[in-house]
């Protein structure tokens, strides 16, 4: 038999053919205007936060950060060269969209630790993405024992150590082509680059 979280879940799968397309239509609406990092009394899809490791409970908090679509712009220079040249075009960031949106809220919250991150929505222009923060010092979160760990690590968005972070240094490559990524990209003389 299948959860309220199973329904949740395979609505999201396929956003299109559920609910959620014309409630994801509502809700941009009202995201656009709002700022860039906002704090939200709860996720909006509750059973991928859960099985990132939200609990209901004091000391966590979620926030939904918008970021860009597409690629970087880039001034095109004065100076004369060939077309192929100018570096304008095709031109993209060396970090996810997701990573940036950790960072930010991280700045947003400096006492709070992102613990992870998941996809909520998009449009044409903006992407937009919950993010689960802690307070590693908060009573409850140090008296429980899935997440007292987090006491003892700071800047993960910042470092790179989210699940989004180390997908984006190469830690989640394997086999062939995957030879040069660890221990980091910029070692040995940045050849993992």
């Amino acid at each position: 038999m299948k959860s309220m979280y199973g329904y949740i879940r395979d609505a999201w799968k396929t956003p299109k053919s559920s609910y959620v397309k014309s409630l994801t239509w509502q809700r941009l609406q009202t995201w656009r205007r709002e700022p860039a990092v906002i704090r939200i009394a709860r996720p909006t899809r509750l059973d991928r936060a859960r099985s990132l490791g939200y609990k209901a409970k004091q000391g966590i908090i979620t926030a939904r950060v918008r970021t860009w679509r597409g690629g970087r712009r880039k001034q095109r220079p004065r100076g004369g060269r060939r077309t192929k040249h100018l570096g304008v075009d095709r031109i993209t960031a060396r970090k996810s969209s997701q990573r940036i949106a950790e960072e930010r809220a991280a700045r947003r919250f400096p006492n709070l630790e992102v613990l992870n991150s998941y996809w909520v929505g998009q449009d044409g222009k903006s992407k937009w993405y919950e993010i689960i923060l802690v307070d590693p010092s908060h009573p409850r979160i140090l008296s429980d024992r899935n997440l007292n760990w987090i006491a003892s690590s700071r800047g993960r968005a910042m470092r790179g150590t989210t699940s989004a972070g180390k997908k984006g240094r190469g830690f989640r490559n394997k086999g062939r082509g995957a030879e040069k990524t660890m221990p980091s990209r910029g070692a040995y003389d940045r050849r993992g680059v």
